[in-house]
């Protein structure tokens, strides 16, 4: 087995293709589930925006009155519903998006108020611009069932 590596690695290297080339070739190929750290760093961004969205002058109306128990649940749906999105193993079991937000109305504002704090939690995380690119871009579709108020 380690010859056939070996010779892998020199046929390879007399290819004129590097180590680093494949590394970048498989970092390309990665998820951005994967390219994000996977569930764990998932999972602490999605806890860090919860906490901004919860204090925000703005937005955290729409997280008032709820028990701890319910916002740990919605944590985990939230985490369970990114890790899913971004292509990991996850299965949301949550609701829908425009069922899970109809009636709450949420305008223009509130949405772009959430991307501002979403771009500071990915930030404080060191996310790259790359990667933040794709998942806003990956949540823009929502805005057209979750807001009500132009």
């Amino acid at each position: 087995m380690k010859k056939a590596a070996l010779s892998l690695v020199l046929a390879l290297g007399l290819c004129g293709v590097s180590s680093a080339d494949m590394m970048n070739k498989e970092k390309e190929s990665a998820s951005l589930y994967q390219r994000l750290g996977g569930y764990d760093a998932i999972s602490a961004v999605v806890k860090d925006l919860a906490m901004r969205l919860a204090t925000d002058k703005q937005l955290g109306v729409y997280c008032k009155g709820r028990s701890n128990d319910s916002r740990n649940k919605l944590i985990a749906h939230i985490t369970e519903f990114v890790c899913s999105a971004t292509g990991g193993p996850c299965i949301y079991t949550g609701r829908d998006m425009k069922t899970a937000h109809e009636g709450l109305g949420i305008s223009e504002s509130d949405w772009n108020r959430f991307v501002e704090l979403t771009k500071e939690t990915l930030n404080k995380f060191k996310v790259p611009a790359k990667e933040q690119q794709e998942f806003l871009q990956a949540v823009a579709p929502l805005k057209d069932v979750i807001v009500e108020k132009k």
